[in-house]
């Protein structure tokens, strides 16, 4: 009976180890701050033609304007197992000189990428592109905003498991069940900017303070 027990004990002890190490290990990581030294080299110009320059320093993506779009990518969100639902996205943008989008994110929505534009179709609309192959301007979430230049503008978006939501300098502007819908990019230039980046259009622009959280 003791050798039995000892048996036992030996093989319980194995089995709560195999657990410790398999299963115990550290949290999945709950936050990214996009714009510090550790991801700085993961940005880069989304390399659509004609685009203006992009900056990275000092945590702000500077984007010129294009000819007439300009694109920042963010590469290493796949790599670094960044969350494709259930998380938030929190940034500033800034029109500095132009009229048009500013700031507009492109991001993964499960299988997926959308784009929320802000100020495009001269300088007023928001809205999701696309939702059930209709763009910004075409889908229910369109809506519009006065952007003033040379002020920072406050955005969260909210990826869940069933619906998008967006607000911009905290007053909700998307709010939209995705459950069935096909979701999708505007074809052209602004695929460039998967998994995770940023446009304008014929517009110089400014983003600070991007912060990926999981919900």
């Amino acid at each position: 009976m003791i050798q039995t027990l000892k048996r036992f004990g030996g093989r319980a002890a194995g089995l709560c180890l195999f657990f410790v190490l398999t299963q115990c290990g550290p949290p999945p990581r709950g936050e990214w701050k996009l714009l510090s030294d550790e991801f700085e080299s993961s940005w880069q110009a989304a390399g659509i033609k004609e685009e203006g320059r992009v900056t990275i320093k000092a945590g702000e993506i500077t984007l010129d304007a294009g000819q007439p779009m300009t694109g920042a990518r963010f590469e290493a969100w796949h790599r670094v197992r960044m969350p494709r639902s259930r998380y938030a996205i929190e940034y500033e943008a800034m029109r500095v000189e132009g009229n048009d989008f500013f700031g507009s994110v492109t991001f993964p929505v499960n299988d997926s990428h959308v784009t929320l534009v802000i100020g495009g179709w001269g300088g007023t609309l928001v809205g999701i592109s696309s939702i059930d192959d209709l763009d910004a301007s075409e889908n229910a979430t369109t809506g519009n905003a006065f952007f003033k230049n040379n002020a920072w503008h406050k955005v969260r978006v909210e990826v869940r498991d069933d619906d998008l939501r967006a607000w911009i300098n905290d007053k909700l502007f998307v709010n939209v069940s995705t459950k069935g819908r096909k979701l999708g990019l505007r074809a052209g230039d602004i695929e460039k900017c998967t998994p995770f980046g940023f446009t304008t259009y014929a517009t110089w622009a400014r983003v600070r303070g991007v912060v990926v959280r999981r919900l």
